[in-house]
């Protein structure tokens, strides 16, 4: 278990356009594993390849429902609209208004590069949607309406 370093926001690296993934290899397995990780260990729902300071298309997603991996991600449907907050590991402590699709379909690679597609509805779109704008440079927060806001924490109850 190897736990990277999620870059944030300012760093450049973060609006450079990722680059396919030609072949599985044993070194991009482990980055796979180590996104996972990263993005366990920090509570986060969904992590792009960028996040960890490598230019490679690749996303990993679990909203709750077990890890989703795609290597070479394509949005090749959506549709609805759905207004929310979003986050990022990238912009942390922050949050912010984004209106997104409410159904997406994703045709991509798992980590295996057998061919998938991924549908999702509610807040697996609004992840699919938002990890692939990292793969091309973009953050949330270019899309947002309104002000970045403060993530208010709910106070857990002393005993």
């Amino acid at each position: 278990m190897a736990i990277r370093n999620i870059r944030e926001i300012g760093d450049s690296i973060l609006t450079k356009t990722c680059r396919p993934v030609e072949n599985m290899t044993p070194r991009i397995q482990q980055l796979i594993q180590d996104m996972l990780d990263t993005m366990y260990e920090n509570y986060g729902v969904g992590l792009a390849a960028s996040q960890v300071g490598v230019l490679k298309r690749i996303v990993v997603i679990d909203i709750g429902e077990g890890p989703v991996v795609m290597v070479n991600p394509q949005i090749v449907e959506t549709s609805g609209e759905q207004t929310g907050d979003e986050g990022c590991l990238s912009v942390p402590g922050k949050t912010g208004t984004v209106t997104r699709p409410m159904y997406a379909k994703v045709k991509a690679f798992d980590e295996n590069m057998k061919p998938v597609e991924i549908e999702g509805e509610g807040l697996m779109a609004r992840a699919i949607c938002h990890e692939c704008d990292h793969l091309d440079g973009v953050l949330y927060v270019e899309r947002m309406e309104g002000e970045l806001r403060d993530v208010e924490y709910e106070e857990e109850e002393q005993s």
